[in-house]
């Protein structure tokens, strides 16, 4: 479904990502592990267009994506739930889930459909639909990102840092969602700094340094890897 081939990507004189290589598979959940400051955010960013890389190409779904714009790549499918939620506060949960379709303009009968679908994964959001999103816990709010994610019934939805600063039993909630939205047929890439986490949930996984790839296989294999136990499990 992604395919990235040999990306790389500068901010400013900065080389942040150095000849990035992955691949996705449609259903499949795939993480990119690592420290903070290894590159993981430019990438995704660099995938759904909001950087554009300097070397290298990006196909999604056999269509070259590299190059176009992050609208453009939206209305292919493609999804990017970024760090940080980037929720509007002054706009209710409703008034946030209702722009996240508004790139693809669904009738009425598919935003409904995705918008039950959204509140059956996040019952939460439904309960607090008329609420403003600036006075949601952290966590409410990450599930309204999703959320507005969900609205356009992405192909492959990539999300940055979802459990970045919540508390563990919310963190739980969350990592159990993802799953369920995987199970339900959307295809994920995920970033995470909670490794443990991510590699529980996820089908494949990759480890990223210094802007490099230099890990990569089955993410429960990872899980019993001496090197990826002691940098990110502290194990």
């Amino acid at each position: 479904m992604l395919e990235v081939k040999g990306i790389t990507t500068f901010y400013g004189n900065i080389k942040a990502t150095n000849n990035v290589c992955l691949t996705v598979n449609q259903g499949e959940i795939v993480t990119i592990i690592g420290s903070n400051g290894a590159g993981k955010t430019t990438t995704l960013k660099t995938i759904s267009g909001l950087l554009n890389p300097s070397e290298g190409e990006i196909y999604f779904n056999n269509v070259k994506i590299s190059g176009l714009s992050a609208e453009n790549i939206v209305k292919l499918g493609l999804i990017h739930a970024p760090e940080g939620r980037r929720l509007f506060p002054g706009l209710t949960v409703y008034g946030n889930l209702e722009i996240g379709a508004y790139s693809v303009r669904k009738s009425k009968k598919e935003f409904n459909k995705n918008l039950e679908k959204v509140y059956e994964f996040f019952p939460v959001l439904k309960e607090r639909k008329n609420q403003l999103c600036w006075s949601l816990s952290g966590g409410e709010q990450q599930m309204a990102a999703i959320g507005r994610g969900l609205m356009a019934n992405p192909k492959l939805l990539i999300l940055d840092e979802p459990s970045l600063g919540l508390a563990p039993i919310v963190v739980e909630t969350v990592f159990k969602a993802i799953k369920e939205i995987n199970n339900s047929g959307t295809t994920i890439l995920l970033v995470e700094q909670n490794a443990y986490g991510a590699l529980s949930i996820a089908d494949r996984a990759y480890v990223m340094e210094v802007g490099k790839i230099t890990l990569q296989g089955l993410a429960k294999d990872l899980l019993n890897n001496d090197q990826v136990k002691k940098a990110y499990l502290g194990i």
